[in-house]
């Protein structure tokens, strides 16, 4: 009986050991370290000694009429702004500047991330280039937590506010719980039980994302099957060259933990405010930002009931729907033209 006891207690203990082992994301390779990729970005240094490396493009800031700060989407980085054409970034006198979010590309992780943290990296991302008192700011897809960030926390240095296919939290206390569980059920299985992950235990991401048991997340997985026809045809020509697949490389460079995964951990798990309780007036604590929202129709990522409602619940926001769009739209040369000059001059 006491072999017996001392077999099963063995069993658990490997058992427990292996466990915990399988759920440690591995060390990250820090750009410039002796063991992480070479510095090629242009960077500055936060006031946690971090690096941050970003991209300028457009006019040349001196120069410019209006400085916009981009945060990219869930697989990007900061070569991946805005695709607007040179001729309108001239004419309305456009300065871009994409930066790559803690863990992406050359910037340097964060294990502290939050939707708060990233609202400061921003502010010192403007105040470093020199982009003056106020600035505008632009969220694609899932950056559009960002964006959320600046409007709680740096309100008063936003001149105006773009959300591109912004990526929705169904936990947002603001939504009625049977629309937010109607948007939820449209959402592909593996993705639900993945929220699930992220929202209550945290701790357990690295596993979930990296186990083969289940399917773990359509977006960590690349098997997006529920995009619409548009949406497929962008997918298609941007990975026809292998510069898509490059690209995703660049992002995760560093680990994918720190990067998609923290990213996740940020977007879907508890934030410390609901974006449906911001307000806005002409001045004291509220948002005096333009603020709009680009959302296609038939997006299968981002449930368009949800969107529609936030901008119901918040009538300041300028709400553009476009009929028969996905999610990739903004790829498109002249829909990323046209966001552009609606969100500048209203045209």
């Amino acid at each position: 009986e006491d072999g017996m006891l001392v077999a099963v207690v063995s069993i658990v203990l490997i058992w427990v050991a292996w466990a915990y082992k399988s759920m440690q994301p591995p060390a990250s390779k820090i750009c410039g370290s002796s063991s992480g990729p070479i510095v090629t970005a242009t960077r500055i240094r936060l006031k946690d000694a971090r690096y941050l490396a970003y991209k300028e493009s457009g006019v040349a800031k001196h120069t410019a009429k209006y400085k916009i700060i981009v945060a990219h989407g869930f697989l990007g980085n900061r070569n991946d702004g805005l695709p607007a054409s040179k001729e309108v970034l001239e004419n309305l006198g456009v300065y871009l500047v994409s930066f790559d979010r803690p863990g992406y590309g050359e910037s340097d992780p964060n294990p502290e991330r939050s939707v708060k943290s990233i609202a400061f990296d921003i502010e010192q991302l403007a105040d470093q280039l020199e982009l003056g008192p106020k600035f505008y700011i632009m969220g694609i897809s899932i950056g559009g937590h960002s964006v959320w960030s600046c409007l709680k926390y740096i309100r008063h240095r936003i001149q105006g506010a773009a959300l591109i296919s912004p990526v929705i939290n169904y936990r947002w206390p603001g939504f009625p719980k049977q629309l937010s569980a109607e948007a939820y059920r449209q959402q592909e299985r593996q993705d639900q039980w993945a929220v699930r992950v992220l929202y209550s235990a945290p701790w357990l991401t690295y596993w979930w994302m990296t186990q083969t048991w289940f399917s773990s997340s359509t977006a960590i997985k690349g098997d997006w099957k529920s995009f619409n026809s548009q949406d497929n045809e962008m997918r298609i020509k941007a990975s026809a060259n292998g510069d898509f697949v490059r690209r995703i490389k660049t992002s995760v460079q560093q680990g994918v933990f720190e990067s998609l995964h923290r990213e996740l951990m940020v977007m879907f798990g508890k934030w410390d405010f609901d974006p449906m309780d911001l307000k806005v007036d002409a001045g004291g604590n509220n948002i005096s930002a333009s603020v709009h929202i680009w959302q296609g129709d038939e997006d299968a990522l981002v449930p368009v009931i949800l969107q529609r409602y936030i901008c119901k619940r918040l009538p300041w926001i300028q709400y553009h729907e476009l009929r028969g769009a996905g999610h990739l739209y903004y790829l498109i040369p002249r829909n990323a033209d046209g966001i552009l000059n609606s969100f500048l001059t209203g045209s």
